[in-house]
């Protein structure tokens, strides 16, 4: 439960804002792609690692396969939450400001940006976020590798048509709706293995998304 992995509120408050890109088969290429269907998609599944010189049997090591559920998110106040029901998960996503300083009571808050703390990977499978509603969202992307920093991603602006798929390895956010509340059918590898990185605590600065079109 990524909640309970929330960053200490005690250090100075500093952000990094990402650029935002609207989200095209050029602009996506190494991240992922666009997808019309969610029915017909396809996850990659990656094959386990062999330990040592001897190799995984060809026909065995991706047998895992996928699992699927409605992704919720929903904002109270000035703090987003999300609900992963394929992982049976939920998550303390972002702020619109400090969180020293955040409320879930204020009643028309400024969200013209999410300020995240995580991002993560999953080295077995992709995994596809589609909306089941034509409403705007973002997901904020950096290329595969461990030696991350916060420069390194992008958000890529979508306006709801379509369904965005990374590849495995991508590091990722969960998506960051620009209304009160959004719903996706999430389609994921079922082993759900998961590499995270704690921006406040790595790198002292949350990673700040502008929630607007490019």
């Amino acid at each position: 439960m990524i909640r309970r992995l929330a960053p200490s509120y005690d250090k100075p408050f500093d952000c990094h804002e990402i650029p935002i890109v609207e989200a095209t088969p050029e602009t996506l290429k190494g991240y992922g792609v666009l997808v019309d269907d969610f029915a017909t998609a396809k996850i990659e599944i990656v094959r386990w690692p062999a330990q040592g010189w001897r190799p995984v049997d060809p026909d065995t090591g991706d047998e895992g396969g996928t699992t699927e559920g409605q992704f919720s998110f929903y904002w109270k106040g000035e703090v987003l939450y999300g609900q992963n029901e394929a992982v049976n998960d939920s998550y303390l996503i972002g702020w619109t400001r400090d969180p020293k300083q955040a409320s879930e009571e204020i009643e028309k808050p400024d969200r013209s940006r999410v300020l995240v703390w995580h991002a993560n990977y999953h080295p077995d499978g992709g995994q596809l976020f589609f909306p089941k509603e034509r409403s705007p969202f973002i997901v904020p992307l950096a290329l595969p590798g461990d030696d991350l920093t916060p420069d390194k991603f992008v958000g890529f602006y979508c306006d709801g048509s379509k369904g965005l798929y990374f590849h495995p390895g991508v590091w990722h956010t969960p998506a960051l709706p620009f209304s009160s509340t959004m719903v996706f059918d999430d389609r994921q590898g079922r082993v759900h293995a998961r590499v995270s990185c704690h921006f406040v605590d790595e790198f002292g600065k949350y990673l700040s998304v502008p929630l607007r079109k490019p």
